[in-house]
C-alpha cells in the first residue's frame, strides 16, 4: 500500500467534494464456493482501497464530514484467526498505521453510528453495491428494501469518486507499469508457446503462472483462444492447428490491485496466411490511427471512430464495404465486423469503476451515451480525455457467422456490405491487438516494454529471433 498520508489527502478532497453529510464505503466479505472455509480468491473493493488502503475482509468505513470523524469498522483478530493464519497487527494498529484512521470500532458500532444519523435526518452517502452481501448490509444498516437502493444511491459521490480516480498518480502509474511489465512476459509467453498440437488450456495455465510466480495475479480471467470471433471466450479445451490464429487477452494486477490488460493475436503455424495479413495489417492499421488520435481534450468517442474509419476503408479496399465510408460508419455498417468499443480506462480495475455506472464513468451530460446503435453502444468510454487517464486501445476484427448470416437475411446495410464477399470469410475467426496508454500533456504513451505487433515482426519472434535482435533491426530501419 502507498504511505498513510495519500489516503489522508485522497480523504480529505473527497470531504471537500462531497461537501456535506455522512459517506458509508463498504469493503468486501470473503465469499465462499462450496463450503463456508473455503472460499473464493478474497478481492477487495477497489474504492475502499483507494481511499484506505486496507486488503483485509469484512472491513466498513464512515467519512462524516461536518463532523470531521473518519472510522474503519470489523471484527478484530482472535486466537484463532491467528492459529489459522499466523501473528500479525491488530486490525487497530492497520488502520492507524496505514490509513492513518485513528478510530477502529465493532460492526455493532456501526449500527449505532448509522442509527444516530438517521435519526438527525442527515444524507448517507453510498455506493451501488455489486455483491449480494453488501446489498445485505445496506438493507439493514439503512431499514429500507432491496429494491430501494437503486433509487438512493449517491450521484454526488460517485462522481467524487471519479472525478479523483480517474487522474492516476505517479505513485499510481508506477504500479500500472509493474502490472503491463509483467502483462508483457505473459504475452511473450504465448507467443512462443502458441503451436500445433498444444492445447488452449496449457498457454492459459503458462500465462497465468507469471503473475503468480512475481506474488501477484490476474486482472481478470484469461481471454486464450483459437475462436476469436467470440468477444470474451474463457473456453480453453481446443488444440491448436496448422493455419489457425490465437488470440490472447489477460493482464496481471500488482500486489497493489492496479491492472495490465493487452491482446495479442499470432498465427499458430509461425507466419500468417496471405488473409489471415491481409486482415491483421488493417487491424493494426486502425491501431496505430487510434493511438495517434489519443491526447488531452480529444473525446475517446473520437478516438473509437478514428479507429471505425479505418477499418471500413481497409475492408472497402478488398471488397467486404463499398460505398461511402463515412456514411457507413455513421449508420453502423461496420459493426458487423467490429463490434465492441476501441477502449476502456484502467487502473484498480480492469474496466475502471464500471461498479459505479458506465453513464458516469465514461460518459457526461455533454457526451451522453449512445444507447441505440449496434457497436456504439458497447462503448465503455466516450468523454474528453484528460492528462493522467489511462486507456486501453484495441480495436478488432471478428467474422461472427452468426451475426453475418442475420444481417444478409435482413437485408441490413446492403449498400455497404458485399455478404456474398464477406461469406468467403466466414470461420476466419477474429483478431485485435490491445496496449494499455497513459495520456500525457501533450500526447499519450503505451506502457510497457516491447511486444512484437507487426506480422513481420511476430513471424520473427515466432522463428527464434530475440527481442533485441528484432529492435535493433528496427531502428537500423528508421
Amino acid at each position: 500500500m502507498f504511505n498513510k498520508e495519500t489516503y489522508i489527502k485522497r480523504r480529505n478532497k473527497l470531504k471537500e467534494q462531497v461537501s456535506s453529510g455522512v459517506i458509508l464505503l463498504l469493503g468486501n466479505d470473503e465469499s465462499s464456493m462450496n463450503y463456508a472455509d473455503n472460499t473464493y480468491h478474497f478481492r477487495q473493493d477497489s474504492s475502499f482501497l483507494y481511499f484506505f488502503g486496507l486488503d483485509i475482509p469484512g472491513l466498513a468505513a464512515i467519512i462524516d464530514i461536518e463532523n470531521d470523524f473518519e472510522a474503519i469498522y470489523g471484527t478484530e483478530l482472535s486466537i484463532d484467526d491467528i492459529v489459522w493464519m499466523g501473528p500479525q497487527d491488530t486490525l487497530q494498529q492497520q488502520a492507524l498505521n496505514y490509513s492513518g484512521i485513528k478510530n477502529f470500532h465493532t460492526k455493532a458500532e456501526l449500527n449505532k453510528y448509522i442509527s444516530t444519523i438517521k435519526e438527525k435526518k442527515r444524507r448517507v452517502h453510498f455506493l451501488p453495491p455489486y455483491r449480494p452481501e453488501n446489498k445485505i448490509k445496506l438493507v439493514e444498516l439503512l431499514d429500507v428494501k432491496l429494491d430501494e437502493i437503486k433509487d438512493i444511491i449517491s450521484v454526488n459521490l460517485i462522481k467524487a469518486i471519479i472525478e479523483q480516480r480517474e487522474i492516476k498518480s505517479e505513485e499510481e502509474i508506477i504500479e500500472i507499469e509493474k502490472a503491463v511489465g509483467i502483462t508483457n512476459q505473459m504475452h511473450l509467453t504465448a507467443m512462443k508457446m502458441a503451436k500445433p498440437g498444444i492445447t488452449e488450456a496449457e498457454i492459459a495455465a503458462a500465462v497465468h503462472q507469471i503473475p503468480l510466480a512475481a506474488d501477484c495475479n490476474i486482472a481478470f480471467p484469461i481471454i486464450a483462444t483459437i475462436r476469436g470471433e467470440v468477444l470474451h471466450n474463457h473456453h480453453h479445451k481446443n488444440i491448436l492447428k496448422e493455419g489457425q490464429l490465437f488470440l490472447l487477452d489477460a493482464g496481471a494486477e500488482s500486489k497493489m490491485h492496479y491492472a495490465g490488460d493487452m491482446s495479442r493475436t499470432t498465427p499458430v503455424s509461425g507466419t500468417f496466411t496471405a488473409q489471415q495479413k491481409i486482415i491483421y495489417d488493417i487491424c493494426l492499421t486502425a491501431h496505430e490511427a487510434a493511438l495517434q488520435k489519443c491526447g488531452p481534450g480529444v473525446k475517446f468517442k473520437d478516438v473509437h471512430f478514428t479507429a471505425a474509419t479505418s477499418i471500413a476503408e481497409g475492408l472497402k479496399q478488398i471488397g467486404l464495404m463499398k460505398g461511402d465510408i463515412k456514411a457507413a460508419v455513421e449508420a453502423g455498417a461496420h459493426a458487423l465486423f467490429f463490434q465492441c468499443g476501441t477502449g476502456h480506462m484502467m487502473g484498480l480495475d480492469t474496466h475502471d469503476m464500471e461498479d459505479l455506472g458506465e453513464q458516469f464513468v465514461g460518459y457526461t451530460a455533454e457526451e451522453p451515451k449512445e444507447l441505440l446503435l449496434f457497436g456504439l453502444k458497447s462503448l465503455r468510454l466516450g468523454k474528453v480525455l484528460k492528462p493522467g487517464m489511462v486507456v486501453t486501445i484495441e480495436p478488432g476484427i471478428y467474422f461472427i457467422p452468426e451475426l453475418i448470416k442475420m444481417w444478409k437475411e435482413e437485408k441490413r446495410f446492403i449498400e455497404f456490405i458485399n455478404y456474398d464477399k464477406v461469406e468467403e470469410y466466414i470461420g476466419f475467426g477474429g483478431l485485435r491487438n490491445e496496449d494499455d496508454v497513459l495520456i500525457t500533456e501533450d500526447g499519450y504513451r503505451v506502457f510497457g516494454g516491447f511486444v512484437p505487433k507487426t506480422t513481420e515482426d511476430i513471424e520473427r519472434y515466432k522463428a527464434g529471433e530475440s527481442l533485441d535482435s528484432i529492435l535493433a533491426s528496427k531502428k537500423i530501419l528508421n
